[in-house]
């Protein structure tokens, strides 16, 4: 994209600024139209399980409920409790928002369509979402209220516990793949078993360790059954309960794109990212970000209906599958894999 700035005489300084801002709002406005969407098919799946409706009165078939609904929150008041710590409270769901963001900046949409293809893209999508933790933090303290703040404190244990044993579970990818780099994880995944499936996870080395990111995923979002942050039971409605308004929809927001991003990354470690199912020549004339999508559409099926149908745990048991069964099996896998490649792929030599 700089090269065609540069074709309309900028220099190469303004072309690669103009290129990058093309590239992130290409990226940033569709996410935001999917994330529309993507509540609207969250609402229809619920529905459909329930033997419900679901949105159907606002537009044809429903489609606009939740242009509606961010227009309603959009007209809404502010409300900043007295109590509360002003700067803070306002910043936090920015901070929850933009983080949601920036590490789609290294997903690979296709052969060449990533914005920044870094040689640690994988290490930069772990700071990334590891920062979202402080958005919840100073959300739940910067309310000076009693239950946003036990909500924000159990938030912050949930992410940390299970980014320890995700952190350890992309170990084995990196292994297998020989690189931090997103693009070259999709590519390392061609014809990865029998030499014509795409896919690390229908390696049976891997398989049982998508299914720890898938689940690990899933708390790390805070989605059912691990939706501990907003128990209304005990909670109110956690850690956003004094936030109305757009910095509501803000918390709102962030919360899809960060569900997105998680389907994105086990269709990208896992099943191949944007590469078809099989290595069959005619399939690659799909393209890739076809492919991508239709991973990411089948991960957040999986994600509602999980939502949809399995009650929710109790605190001990999400910890207790933290630390005690997710930690010590993905820590074992990984002395498992790294074995089984010194074996093979570098013959036992040190």
């Amino acid at each position: 994209m700089t090269e065609f700035f540069q074709s309309l005489g900028m220099s190469f300084e303004w072309a690669w600024g103009v290129a990058t801002i093309a590239g992130i709002l290409l990226i940033a406005l569709p996410l935001m139209l999917a994330v529309a969407m993507i509540i609207y098919a969250d609402r229809k799946i619920w529905a459909a399980i329930a033997l419900r409706k679901g949105p159907n009165v606002v537009g044809p078939f429903g489609l606009l409920q939740s242009f509606a609904d961010g227009l309603k929150v959009f007209l809404q008041e502010t409300i900043i409790p007295s109590a509360a710590n002003r700067g803070l409270f306002l910043i936090a769901p920015i901070i929850t928002f933009t983080v949601a963001l920036i590490a789609w900046a290294v997903i690979p949409f296709g052969e060449d369509m990533v914005l920044a293809n870094i040689n640690v893209g994988l290490l930069y999508v772990l700071a990334a979402s590891s920062l979202g933790v402080y958005g919840i933090v100073i959300a739940g303290w910067a309310s000076n209220s009693k239950y946003p703040f036990y909500s924000a404190l159990r938030g912050a244990a949930q992410m940390v516990s299970y980014e320890v044993s995700i952190g350890f579970v992309l170990l084995s990818v990196v292994m297998f793949a020989g690189s931090f780099n997103m693009q070259t994880i999709i590519t390392a995944q061609q014809g990865h078993v029998f030499g014509f499936i795409n896919g690390f996870a229908f390696n049976p080395l891997l398989f049982p360790m998508a299914v720890v990111f898938f689940i690990s995923a899933l708390a790390e979002t805070a989605r059912a059954p691990f939706d501990l942050t907003e128990a209304e039971s005990e909670l109110v409605a956690g850690y956003q309960t004094e936030y109305s308004s757009m910095s509501f929809a803000l918390y709102w927001l962030g919360e899809y794109a960060n569900v997105i991003l998680m389907c994105a990354l086990n269709a990208v470690l896992f099943w191949g990212g944007w590469l078809p199912p099989v290595d069959w020549a005619p399939l690659y004339v799909v393209p890739g970000i076809f492919w991508l999508f239709l991973k990411i559409l089948i991960f957040f099926f999986i994600f509602s209906w999980v939502k949809a149908t399995v009650p929710r745990y109790r605190y001990d048991q999400l910890m207790r599958l933290g630390w005690k069964v997710f930690l010590p099996l993905s820590l074992f896998w990984v002395v498992l894999v790294s074995g089984y490649l010194m074996l093979t792929r570098y013959g036992g030599v040190l």
